[in-house]
């Protein structure tokens, strides 16, 4: 049983969020106590993301608590199913592992004596003269590809719909693949990098959507589907293909 799932179900369970990520709160629905963080934000409506991290709700600055606490409820069943989502398979970090990246697999290979990596046809390879350990060589390789790729991607979409883009940057998030603030800036997880670049463009082009609208109205969707035309096909992939990513 998950240590989120066990939250849901017994009174005073803590996530393992970070405690400055909104505040803490607690509340009684009919299968035990749930512990949450409440974010305030420039937002129109409450939202909630649920990971391994913990469950979150963001809500509009002066949404009252019951508000909020109303929404939760109704979503219990939800949330009760996302938490007993198994977790994903680890990558074992050896020479001839297969990694997704950007809808294709490649093989990691080792190169003895060098440092760098390399990326030639279908093999990714990496030196790790310098005392690296493969997992971390790739991490930081791929959170180098990640912003890289996002800066273009977002660029070329903003441009469509004349949007100002602040900044692009990255998440760490497991299950939440990006995020827009009322600053402007964007950020995307780098796990995005596994699934292939139209999936890609479509998260990018939901996260510049709400540099317009900070909701999910019919508004918000009509500028996704100027940016992204088959968006309802790319958010059925996206969901299909999210469970099946291995845990990095």
């Amino acid at each position: 049983m998950s240590q989120a799932l066990r939250q849901l179900q017994f009174p005073f369970g803590l996530p393992s969020r970070a405690e400055n990520t909104g505040r803490l709160r607690q509340l009684q629905l009919a299968g035990g106590i749930l512990t949450y963080h409440l974010v305030r934000a420039r937002r129109g409506t409450i939202a909630l993301f649920v990971d391994r991290d913990g469950i979150e709700a963001r809500a509009p600055r002066r949404a009252p608590i019951a508000d909020v606490e109303a929404f939760i409820r109704e979503k219990e069943r939800w949330i009760r199913r996302r938490l007993a989502e198994p977790c994903r398979r680890p990558l074992v970090w050896e020479a001839g592992a297969r990694l997704l990246w950007l809808g294709r697999t490649v093989t990691l290979a080792l190169r003895h004596g060098e440092v760098g990596v390399r990326l030639s046809g279908d093999r990714l390879e990496f030196g790790l003269a310098d005392g690296a350990s493969l997992r971390e060589r790739a991490l930081d390789w791929m959170r180098g590809q990640a912003l890289e790729f996002f800066r273009e991607r977002v660029a070329g979409l903003a441009r469509l719909d004349g949007l100002r883009v602040l900044s692009v940057g990255l998440s760490n998030a497991q299950t939440r693949w990006g995020s827009c603030g009322s600053n402007g800036r964007i950020l995307l997880s780098w796990r995005l990098m596994m699934l292939p670049p139209h999936l890609i463009d479509y998260v990018a082009a939901h996260e510049l959507a709400h540099l317009r609208e900070l909701n999910h109205s019919p508004r918000f969707w009509g500028i996704v589907a100027h940016l992204y035309p088959d968006h309802r096909a790319a958010r059925r992939e996206l969901n299909a293909r999210a469970p099946t990513l291995p845990d990095l």
